[in-house]
């Protein structure tokens, strides 16, 4: 059993270091990891319950996968070949466009778990 979870941990160890690398060398994700420490001082102070806590996480999960992957893709891409070909364009406008849906479904629920709250404060 100790092994086995000795090896479960080391295995994150590549996945912390891609996240690390994407926060330093990646506009987007630095704005995606600003809108989250946004959400959550927000969502303290307005003492979010806990379900909203998990829409809200989910939604953030959500974009920062999105961003990741799309991230992946076009480092592979880019590695595939410099050159203008129009199906690396599609798959990478593809892969924005995936990073894109889920920031507006992140942007939905935010809505509809600020608004009212905010809304009472006024």
């Amino acid at each position: 059993m100790h092994r086995w979870l000795v090896s479960v941990l080391r295995s994150f160890g590549p996945a912390m270091a891609g996240v690390v690398w994407a926060l330093k060398t990646q506009r987007n994700l630095q704005f995606h990891a600003g809108a989250t420490v946004l959400v959550l001082a927000l969502g303290l102070w307005l003492r979010l319950a806990a379900w909203e806590w998990c829409a809200v996480m989910l939604a953030t999960g959500m974009v920062w996968a999105a961003e990741l992957m799309n991230t992946a893709l076009e480092v592979l891409a880019d590695r595939v070949s410099k050159e203008r070909e129009e199906a690396i364009r599609r798959a990478k406008d593809a892969a924005a466009g995936a990073v894109l849906m889920a920031a507006l479904g992140a942007l939905g629920v935010g809505l509809m778990v600020f608004l009212p709250k905010l809304w009472l404060l006024l």
